[in-house]
C-alpha cells in the first residue's frame, strides 16, 4: 500500500477537504471516490476523515492507496530501467514492441513485461503507461505505479525525439497542421480539415547520405504526429514506409524518444531523462556527429 502525506496549506484555512485533496493533493474524482471505501484510506491527523470535513492550517492529511489486484499476464522481457522509485517506473522501450496488447500482440507488450517485472520485485502494480509510443518507436516510456501518480502526471510529460528523415531540411519550423484518420486505412493517419489540431517543432541538427538528423518536441499528442507531419512536408522519416519513407537503410521509422521532462508527481522534483538513440537509426548519422547535447526545450 502506498501512503502519502500533506500538510494543509494557510490559504485552505476552513475549506472542505474535498477542495483540498481536488486541488492542492491533485486527486483524481474516481482515485477519492475509491478511497472513501478504503479503511483509513483518508485521514486527518491519525483520525478518519470525511471529505466534507472542514480542514484547518497544518492539519496532516494521510492517504492510503491500495495495491493494484487486475493485472496482465507476465511475460519476462528484460527491461531497460532509467529510473525508478516507490511511484515511477521509466524505462528505454526497444523497437518491435507494442505498449499494449491488441490483436496479433496478446503477450509480446511492454504491459506484460511490466507485469513480470513488477512481480519478479514483489510489487501489486497494474499496467500504467502515462504516454504512449508506436510498436516500432523507441525511447522513453512513463509509468505509474499507482493512480494517484498516474493522475498527475495525466498529460504533463514533456518528450523529445531524435528523428532521420528523408531529403535535405535546413534551419528549424514549426508543422501547425490538424490530423484525422484516414477514411479506409485502419489506423493510418493524414493531415487534412476536420482533424484534431496537432503542432510539431522541428529543428535540423545533421546530414547525411541524403537524410537530415531532427530534433522535435510536441505540444500535442496525436497518434503517429511526428512520422504524419514529416509525410506532409515532403520529408517522410526513413524506413517509415506506412507514410512514404524507404525501409534501404533501416527497417522501422528511424523515430527515437530520448528525452523526458516532468515534475515528480509526489516530490515535486523536476526530473530531466534521457535515453541513447539505438544503433540502427546511429547508422544513419554522420560519422562525426554526436547525439549527446542536452534536449535544449527554447532551441525551437
Amino acid at each position: 500500500m502506498r501512503r502519502l502525506s500533506f500538510i494543509v496549506p494557510a490559504e485552505m484555512e476552513g475549506r472542505k477537504l474535498k477542495s483540498f485533496l481536488r486541488g492542492p493533493c491533485g486527486l483524481s474524482a474516481r482515485l477519492m471516490i475509491r478511497l472513501k471505501y478504503v479503511p483509513m484510506g483518508i485521514a486527518r491527523n491519525g483520525e478518519h476523515a470525511r471529505v466534507i470535513d472542514l480542514i484547518h492550517a497544518g492539519d496532516r492529511i494521510d492517504l492510503s492507496i491500495p495495491e493494484d489486484s487486475a493485472f496482465l499476464d507476465p511475460v519476462s522481457v528484460p527491461l531497460d530501467v532509467v529510473f525508478e522509485d516507490d511511484d515511477l517506473l521509466v524505462v528505454n522501450k526497444p523497437a518491435g514492441m507494442p505498449v499494449h496488447p491488441s490483436p496479433g500482440h496478446d503477450t509480446d507488450t511492454l504491459a506484460n513485461a511490466a507485469a513480470a517485472y513488477f512481480q519478479q520485485e514483489g510489487l501489486f502494480c497494474a499496467f500504467r503507461a502515462v504516454c504512449r509510443l508506436d510498436k516500432d518507436t523507441t525511447g522513453l516510456m512513463v509509468l505509474a505505479k499507482n493512480p494517484y501518480a498516474a493522475a498527475r502526471l495525466s498529460g504533463a510529460v514533456r518528450k523529445g525525439y531524435t528523428a532521420v528523415c528523408e531529403g535535405l531540411l535546413q534551419g528549424s519550423g514549426v508543422i501547425d497542421a490538424p490530423i484525422r484518420n484516414k477514411e479506409g486505412y485502419g489506423i493510418r493517419r493524414e493531415v487534412g480539415e476536420g482533424g484534431d489540431p496537432a503542432v510539431t517543432h522541428w529543428r535540423a541538427v545533421a546530414w547525411s547520405g541524403g537524410h537530415t538528423v531532427l530534433r522535435l518536441w510536441l505540444e500535442t499528442g496525436r497518434t503517429h504526429q511526428i512520422r504524419v507531419h514529416m509525410e506532409s512536408i515532403g520529408h517522410p522519416l526513413a524506413g517509415d514506409d506506412m507514410y512514404g519513407g524507404s525501409l534501404s537503410r533501416i527497417g522501422r521509422q528511424a523515430l527515437h524518444c530520448g528525452y523526458a521532462s516532468f515534475v515528480h508527481p509526489v516530490t515535486g522534483q523536476r526530473l530531466q531523462l534521457s535515453a541513447p538513440v539505438p544503433e540502427d537509426m546511429c547508422a544513419l548519422f554522420p560519422k562525426d556527429f554526436q547525439d549527446d547535447e542536452p534536449f535544449n526545450w527554447g532551441g525551437f
